[in-house]
């Protein structure tokens, strides 16, 4: 497994199913108790919710254009993803945070890049702040880092 050995001090995730799921299999491999952070849940879409994400929904979503009818905006989705992770952030580093697509699309956005990027699931990513305020932050691909 990618995350052996990578010194990761706390495990949290969401309290949803998949990616609890994901959790318990990382918690068993690396021998870390799972710590649940409720704001980490999937973004409610609404109306919208099970349609695909292609559709021009989505990215009228992302940009703030529109808001579907009963869903969380990507301001506050936005808004929330930062808040957990600050709160995440409180425990021992390095921190894995375990959670769904659109939170971390919205960290994506909050952290200067570019939120459309899909990975596939349980896809590990090293995030690193940028070395000077206003850049970037950087996102590596666990398989990139040495470890």
């Amino acid at each position: 497994m990618l995350l052996r050995g990578r010194g990761i001090a706390t495990l949290i995730c969401s309290p949803l199913g998949r990616a609890r799921t994901t959790a318990e299999i990382v918690s068993r491999a690396i021998g870390l108790p799972i710590l649940c952070e409720e704001a980490l849940h999937e973004a409610s879409f609404g109306v919208n919710e099970a349609k695909p994400i292609f559709d021009a929904w989505f990215a009228d979503w992302i940009a703030g254009r529109a808001t579907p009818e009963g869903a969380e905006s990507f301001a506050a989705l936005r808004e929330r993803a930062v808040q957990a992770v600050n709160r995440a952030l409180t425990h021992p580093a390095p921190v894995l945070v375990v959670a769904h697509g659109s939170l971390f699309r919205a960290l994506r956005a909050e952290m200067g890049l570019d939120p459309s990027v899909r990975l596939a699931n349980a896809t590990p990513q090293l995030c690193e702040p940028p070395p000077r305020p206003g850049t970037p932050w950087t996102l590596t691909p666990a398989t990139q880092v040495a470890g």
